[in-house]
């Protein structure tokens, strides 16, 4: 077969499917993602294993030490999978929800109800972790989903997705629910969005590459977020002990993450005293570091910092510094250079804190905590889907709700269109 041939096979299958899954019962659907989530604790070694061969692989092509790691499963990453199942188990159902309810002047009442959307076509790159928290939100929200993971994880996903669709053959669900594309070529991708009228909406998760590709080429509406340039910025009025470790996590915890920060922003009242010692911290964490004119004066350690530089989304442990007059500069620059991602503000003034999440038009933005907060698990909506930065439809960590639209439902009593 031709790929374009086995994409829309396996596409007619998630369509199928997906009035199956749309119509189940809540009690259902959580056996479902139950049964997945005792399943992968039971096949941790099988999961690892063939997760083995795709880091060997990596390795052997040269990856960064940061997409290798994000591409890595261990028991603690399976162990947080599972987690995120049972957390998913435990949300309200969204799918029959009726948000909104009123009476017209003619008797007649008229509301709303969230329903799945119908199928998802999720593309996504390196984290195998995505196919198993995709599929629990979007299997939970009514939806059957098509998913497309990167040639660098495939050996993983496969395993990873035999085990999920056993836990759909052991509840007698159809296990189109869960389709995955095992073509690494990337034709594949391009056939996938093309396909108007069998997948309903396609999220892709991954570089800014992979996103334009999906963007420029898709017939389906598109949710998305081309990158995550996040910011930290330590206000003259900040106790700078809290600033030091918020700062540290955001850049250093997982480095390879779209949440992590890419450009510290340090109001010049306290960069002095702030910079020296946050820097060398960074230094002895390995973090290359790229800084102003003035950060390069109190620190002469850091390379230049170019403008281009501030555009970037590293995904590294590269780390952008600059000094900035006060918070009206701070501002200026995040408006200027970020991508609507992730910002933080770390201060003690309530009015500088209120006017940074005012003015700040980030899907997330945060007062004294670690951009790599921004996250579906940590705001209690469960595994995630991605993270949005369009304003249409969803914003931020696109939990259950996001995984459903509405539709208009009228009890009438024998009204008629005069």
């Amino acid at each position: 077969m031709e790929i374009k041939d086995k994409v829309l096979a396996k596409a007619k299958e998630a369509k199928e499917a997906s009035r199956f899954i749309g119509n189940a019962s809540t009690d259902l659907k959580n056996r479902i993602i139950l049964k997945m989530a005792e399943y992968l604790k039971q096949k941790k070694d099988m999961l690892i294993k063939a997760n083995m061969v795709d880091i060997k692989n990596a390795e052997k092509k040269g990856l960064t030490k940061a997409l290798i790691d994000r591409l890595t499963l261990t028991e603690k990453r399976i162990d947080e999978m599972v987690k995120g199942l049972e957390e998913i188990v435990s949300l309200p159902d969204p799918v029959g929800e009726i948000t909104k309810m009123w009476l017209r002047p003619n008797g007649m009442l008229v509301g709303r109800m969230r329903v799945p959307i119908g199928v998802i076509g999720v593309i996504y790159e390196a984290r195998p972790n995505v196919t198993v928290d995709v599929t629990g939100l979007c299997l939970k929200a009514g939806n059957s989903v098509v998913l497309r993971g990167g040639s660098e994880a495939i050996n993983s996903n496969i395993a990873l997705v035999k085990i999920l669709k056993e836990a759909l053959k052991k509840e007698k669900m159809h296990d189109g629910v869960v389709s995955y594309i095992d073509i690494p070529d990337r034709r594949a991708v391009l056939e996938i969005v093309k396909l108007e009228g069998i997948i309903d909406l396609i999220i892709p998760r991954g570089g800014e590459g992979l996103i334009r590709t999906v963007t420029e080429n898709s017939r389906i509406p598109v949710l998305k977020h081309y990158k995550g340039v996040c910011h930290v910025f330590v206000d003259r009025e900040a106790d700078l002990s809290m600033a030091e470790e918020i700062c540290f996590n955001a850049k250093v915890q997982r480095p390879a993450t779209c949440n992590a920060m890419e450009t510290m922003l340090v109001d010049e009242a306290i960069a002095k005293k702030f910079l020296p010692k946050m820097l060398k911290r960074f230094e002895e964490a390995n973090v290359q570091l790229k800084g102003c004119p003035k950060t390069k004066k109190i620190y002469p350690k850091v390379m230049n910092v170019t403008e281009e530089d501030f555009y970037k989304e590293y995904l590294d442990l590269i780390l952008n510094v600059k000094v900035v007059k006060n918070i009206d500069e701070a501002i200026e620059h995040i408006t200027k250079y970020g991508s609507a991602h992730s910002d933080t503000i770390v201060t003690q003034n309530y009015s500088k804190a209120m006017r940074f999440l005012r003015e700040v038009d980030s899907s997330a933005v945060f007062v004294n905590a670690s951009t790599r907060l921004n996250d579906g698990y940590q705001f209690g909506l469960g595994a995630e889907i991605g993270i949005s930065t369009d304003k249409i439809h969803a914003r931020g960590p696109m939990g259950l709700e996001e995984l459903t639209c509405t539709k208009f439902i009228v009890f009438g009593s024998g009204q008629l269109r005069q």
